[in-house]
């Protein structure tokens, strides 16, 4: 049922339902914890790749295995990029589904903020990419995707690392706006990286695709009968030229969301998603990350020539300024035609600070880094460097907004977790679902 409380329309940031709040608070747990393990992995690729020890880092990351009979004999890396993230997009296919069919985005007064948020924050980055590289010496504009992308569990690491307490309004954005986010970037990666379309093995992934929707759909969860169909869809979209990832995300929109009205417990997708999500934050994105963060300052040229090269510059620009102007104004743009206030609580300078954090680019970044350049390439080496660099930028200067308003932020989550009546239900929501007289 869609939140009829009647602040849900008034304020751009209203904190919505409790259920929902509840569902993204242990959603926003479980990244928090997976972006701790990213950073982790990211930091050992990051000095392993630049210790005296490089060449065995690199020989594991060309490590080839698999069979070649199916064009399937990959290096780890590949496999960590194309197979691991496969299960991270099915994660996120799962998400945005609920999201559009049970959460925030089924209702376009609520979606409109985020869903505006996220376009502004993919278009402002991809303009500022373009014109350093348009008019610079060694640009290459098939990077221009690289810094559209918002990587929400290295933003949560961040967030707990700073130890800053969200109110409920602004966690939820943060999330939906990522939600958004990912599927703009899924769009991005099948529409645009795609060098060349094989339609044979595209036609023939629609046959185990087709099995699995029909199996979900009667609410089987045998894994014996769903994980094959899944890799042969898999392992069909990447031979056809697309990106496998996108296969992930395909599978998990064909999930059901919804459970059936005489059946127990929750529906098949939030099943799937409590089962599948710890495995993507806490090994596929950790892993993607060891094997494509590790980029060696000296094998990119020397960081001297890293800075001054306009992939690298494009990059940093796009996820420090880029984003910040793009989720910013497109806040203030909905603002302005809508009339609603912001919420309770909320100020522009809150604002100013997820826009900030939306700047913290990494997982996905590096994936269309590899699809634009080529992987370890001398260009994918310096747009690493500039995901590295600009993450790293933002997070510093979002740390710093955000810190200054930590106080407020503990009073508004104090006042959002008590509970008079002891009824499970904080009051807020309870007096959030009371029309006013």
């Amino acid at each position: 049922m869609p939140d009829m409380s009647p602040r849900a329309h008034r304020f751009l940031f209203g904190r919505g339902s409790w259920p929902e709040t509840r569902r993204i608070g242990d959603v926003l747990r479980a990244e928090t914890v997976g972006g701790a393990l990213l950073l982790g992995a990211a930091l050992l690729a990051l000095l392993w790749a630049n210790s005296p020890w490089a060449t065995a880092y690199q020989d594991l990351v060309a490590l080839e295995i698999g069979p070649h009979r199916l064009h399937l004999h990959l290096t780890l890396a590949q496999w960590a990029s194309d197979g691991l993230l496969a299960i991270f997009f099915f994660v996120a296919g799962l998400e945005l589904k609920r999201e559009f069919v049970a959460g925030d985005l089924r209702d376009p007064r609520r979606a409109i903020m985020p869903v505006a948020a996220a376009v502004g924050g993919m278009a402002a980055p991809a303009l500022i990419y373009v014109a350093v590289n348009a008019v610079a010496a060694g640009g290459m504009l098939s990077g221009w995707a690289v810094p559209t992308a918002t990587d929400i569990a290295f933003a949560l690491a961040v967030l707990g690392v700073i130890a800053t307490h969200l109110p409920a309004a602004l966690r939820t954005f943060l999330l939906t706006l990522a939600v958004v986010d990912d599927l703009l970037a899924i769009v991005i990666i099948a529409v645009f990286y795609t060098s060349a379309l094989h339609p044979l093995p595209l036609l023939a992934a629609l046959v185990p695709l087709g099995l699995f929707a029909v199996l979900v759909q009667r609410r089987v969860r045998s894994w014996w009968l769903l994980l094959p169909l899944a890799a042969a869809t898999w392992a069909l979209v990447h031979a056809s030229g697309i990106h496998a990832t996108v296969a992930g995300v395909l599978l998990g929109f064909m999930v059901p969301v919804v459970r059936r009205a005489d059946g127990p417990g929750p529906g098949l997708a939030e099943h799937f998603e409590h089962r599948w999500r710890p495995l993507s934050a806490g090994v596929a994105v950790p892993v993607f990350a060891f094997f494509a963060a590790g980029v060696s300052l000296s094998g990119a040229g020397g960081l001297g020539a890293a800075l001054r090269d306009p992939v690298t510059i494009g990059v940093a620009a796009g996820l420090i300024v880029g984003k910040c102007v793009g989720v910013l104004g497109a806040a203030w743009l909905v603002r302005r035609v809508t009339r609603a206030s912001l919420g309770d609580g909320v100020s522009w300078w809150d604002v100013l600070g997820l826009s900030l954090l939306a700047g913290i680019g990494f997982t996905v970044s590096l994936l269309i880094g590899e699809l634009a350049f080529g992987a370890d390439s001398a260009k994918d080496e310096h747009a690493r460097i500039g995901i590295l660099g600009g993450s790293l930028v933002a997070a510093l200067l979002a740390t710093v907004v955000l810190r200054i308003r930590n106080r407020h932020y503990r009073q508004v989550c104090a006042a959002e977790e008590l509970d008079s009546d002891a009824d499970g239900v904080p009051d807020v929501y309870q007096q959030d679902a009371v029309p006013p007289r």
